[in-house]
């Protein structure tokens, strides 16, 4: 973990309204491509600029094939980290045969977060029409810790994350987590 990042229960707190929040959120991004790299990587480089700009942080930033196993095993392992309060996943949301995030991700959810993906449709409607009833964006909780899968494109990720996951993910990061802190923070 950085050593300049505060402890888990150092980071969570309350919010105006009394409600439990992690902040700074620790956010790790996940690029599922066969055909990117990390340094051509247009959809991950928006995702770890708008969570810096939020004043979160990224504490990790892998890339992954477009492969069941690969997926799944990357989002379990990033999930359980310590200095990971939320993952967000970037590809393999589509249509073709290869898009399989949703089915690698959602099998391991413990608990759904149907208001995600509907939120996230309702909105790209907005902006690009009927197209977006093609998204299979999706979250869940995964070890505790929220999951989001968001398509690969530079456009989605902005409206996935400026509208939706970095605005409510730092509470829903304080609700799924509270059972492992008592009354006064301590792990």
């Amino acid at each position: 973990m950085n050593d300049d990042l505060p402890s888990p229960a150092d980071r969570r707190g309350v919010d105006e309204d009394g409600h439990a929040v992690v902040d700074p959120l620790c956010v790790a991004v996940v690029t599922v491509s066969s055909s990117r790299t990390l340094e051509d990587d247009p959809g991950g480089d928006a995702a770890a600029a708008l969570i810096r700009d939020s004043e979160n942080r990224v504490t990790a930033r892998e890339l992954v094939s477009d492969d069941f196993s690969a997926i799944r095993g990357t989002v379990d392992r990033l999930a359980g980290r310590d200095d990971v309060d939320c993952v967000v996943t970037t590809g393999g949301t589509g249509m073709t045969i290869d898009d399989v995030t949703p089915a690698a991700c959602s099998g391991l959810f413990e608990r759904d977060i149907p208001g995600f993906g509907e939120c996230f449709r309702q909105v790209s409607y907005e902006e690009i029409g009927h197209r977006a009833m093609a998204s299979r964006a999706t979250g869940g909780i995964v070890a505790g810790t929220p999951v989001f899968c968001l398509p690969g494109s530079r456009a989605a990720v902005r409206t996935g994350l400026t509208a939706l996951v970095l605005p409510e993910a730092p509470h829903i990061a304080g609700l799924a987590t509270r059972h492992r802190f008592d009354d006064e923070g301590e792990p």
